[in-house]
């Protein structure tokens, strides 16, 4: 049997149109937002959409505004063809990738007519990408608590992004379920309560963290590891592996259990960013184990930012 090839629309309103369209058919719409360098764990995230809605919509969309202007976007990797093709072979395949230029281009913006902005032009501000070229673009979605601390520590416009476009690919997709990876916890949870907070009628499904075969979480950054750290990224995984491990055997003080965690990633040669155990719900960090927790980290291996997580159900 031949693989279910997908329709690829790039027009915000043929997409709406679509939608639509199918959902007066009697089909519920699943959706899985990408920015694109798909591996094995976005496929899961499309195979447990699969389980919850009758079609399925895949976007591709590298999003200026959770980047910085120091970040990575100009290098962020791409291979839209062989995402396509990754598609295809998903057992029930995608019926839709949507994949815009730009979800920011209003038909006036400026950019490359001297728009930009600098940080004094902006009152010392930390802006996006999307408001140092000028796109015109003003509104913004926040969820104020949620996006504080973690990553939202060393990347301030990260989750204000994040929650702006997929307000905006709600909004154009109008799915009926969506599912995000669990490896981007914080994310996860700050999408689910925007979608309560703003009544959106939508289920936010959390998929598991795939990793490699060795232990490392699958992310698209990956590919940018030299071999050397990519094996000393594995230390990231046996350190959460073993704080999850020492607190099934009772140890709940999570000072220690960081500490020991720090310990192991510096020795293997990675530069921690935060190691915080939290509350799985508000995120709130926590000192001793007394209900589910996570266990978050950033780490530095080179130039490339990983992160990773496990939960603690004790």
């Amino acid at each position: 049997m031949a693989a279910k090839e997908a329709i690829i629309i790039t027009d915000k309103d043929e997409m709406r149109k679509w939608t639509r369209s199918m959902r007066a058919q009697g089909n519920t719409i699943g959706f899985v937002p990408t920015m694109g360098y798909l591996h094995q764990g976005h496929l899961s995230l499309v195979q447990d959409a699969h389980n919850q809605a009758d079609l399925i919509v895949v976007s591709i969309y590298v999003n200026p505004g959770q980047f910085s202007p120091n970040e990575d976007l100009s290098t962020y990797p791409s291979d839209f063809q062989g995402d396509i093709e990754k598609l295809n072979s998903v057992p029930g395949g995608v019926d839709v990738v949507f994949n815009p230029k730009n979800l920011y281009d209003y038909g006036n913006s400026q950019i490359g007519n001297g728009s930009e902005r600098n940080l004094e032009e902006s009152g010392g501000m930390v802006v996006s990408c999307v408001e140092d070229k000028g796109m015109g673009h003003e509104t913004w979605v926040r969820v104020e608590k949620l996006e504080k601390g973690l990553c939202g520590n060393s990347r301030p416009v990260f989750f204000r992004g994040v929650a702006t476009v997929v307000t905006k690919l709600f909004n154009i997709v109008e799915p009926d379920v969506v599912v995000f990876g669990k490896k981007d916890y914080q994310q996860w949870r700050i999408i689910r309560r925007m979608v309560q907070d703003l009544d959106f009628g939508i289920k936010v499904i959390g998929s598991e963290i795939v990793r490699e075969h060795d232990g490392l979480a699958m992310s698209s950054r990956n590919v940018k590891l030299s071999t050397a750290d990519r094996q000393r990224a594995l230390s990231i995984s046996r350190a959460l592996s073993r704080a999850q491990v020492e607190a099934e055997k009772g140890q709940v003080n999570c000072r220690e259990l960081i500490n020991t965690a720090i310990l192991t990633i510096t020795e293997a040669g990675g530069t921690v960013d935060y190691a915080e155990i939290v509350d799985q719900e508000s995120l709130e960090p926590v000192e001793t184990i007394k209900r589910p927790v996570v266990f978050c980290v950033a780490v530095c291996f080179g130039k490339v930012r990983l992160i990773d997580n496990m939960e603690i159900d004790v």
